[in-house]
């Protein structure tokens, strides 16, 4: 792959395009942020999950700082929102397919609705795995079987951080996938079962303060409690140097 990363506290972020990827190669692409690295520091599995990563997109205000304070790089934050609609429209372009796994299945039949009329083009096929804690050997098997059935190019799992990292790097070798994408709450937000703010808030990078005053109870913790503590590492991390 014709792509360039930037160490950040140890983990190899991507700082090219998305138009960057060779899209031929099977991999896993995960995100990080502030909330996810500050639980990855503290959950070995999920951070040899994203450690593991083939790419890693900078999903977060908090780590495009910390490539400015600590490495003197300027770089763009890529959601998973923006990898999902790069993915689609070249599917759509292509006349691939893809396949989406997690979620409800009211919201699965949101996606597909939505997809038909945006990207008509795109082969759609889905998967509503049982809604637990930790699935068994008979879910996971479940779950592969019902991708590999389908063989998508691009495969978008929705299970939220850390689990869906988790289980991309547990069975990525298994699935028959070309990409492997986990990206969360993109299944909410291209449903329309949750608002994701407008590009006007995106572009200044307070997306975080929107979906905080729009979720607080939720979001909480993620941004009031999580985002000091990651802006404390930067600090730490600084003062070494």
């Amino acid at each position: 792959m014709n792509i360039q990363t930037l160490e950040i506290f140890g983990y190899p972020v991507f700082v090219s395009r998305l138009d960057q990827i060779d899209l031929k190669h099977k991999y896993a692409i995960n995100t990080i942020n502030q909330f996810s690295y500050v639980i990855a520091e503290r959950d070995p599995e999920f951070k040899e999950a994203l450690m593991s990563s083939d790419i890693l997109l900078p999903d977060g205000v908090g780590i495009v700082a910390a490539a400015q304070v600590l490495k003197g790089e300027k770089i763009n934050k890529i959601a998973g929102a923006d990898l999902h609609r790069f993915l689609l429209e070249k599917l759509n372009a292509e006349n691939g397919s893809c396949f989406y796994l997690g979620a409800s299945s009211e919201t699965l039949n949101k996606i597909k609705n939505r997809l038909s009329g945006d990207y008509p083009n795109v082969n759609f096929g889905s998967y509503s795995p049982p809604f637990k804690p930790a699935f068994s050997t008979e879910d996971n098997d479940e779950m592969v079987r019902r991708v590999n059935a389908f063989k998508p190019d691009v495969l978008f799992v929705g299970m939220t951080a850390p689990k869906q990292e988790k289980w991309v790097h547990a069975n990525k070798k298994r699935l028959d996938a070309k990409v492997i994408c986990s990206i969360g709450a993109v299944f909410d937000f291209y449903a329309g079962t949750v608002s994701r703010p407008n590009q006007f808030w995106v572009k200044i990078g307070l997306e975080w303060f929107i979906r905080l005053f729009n979720e607080p109870k939720r979001m909480w913790r993620r941004y009031l409690l999580y985002g000091p503590v990651f802006v404390g590492e930067i600090v730490k991390s600084k003062l070494k140097r």
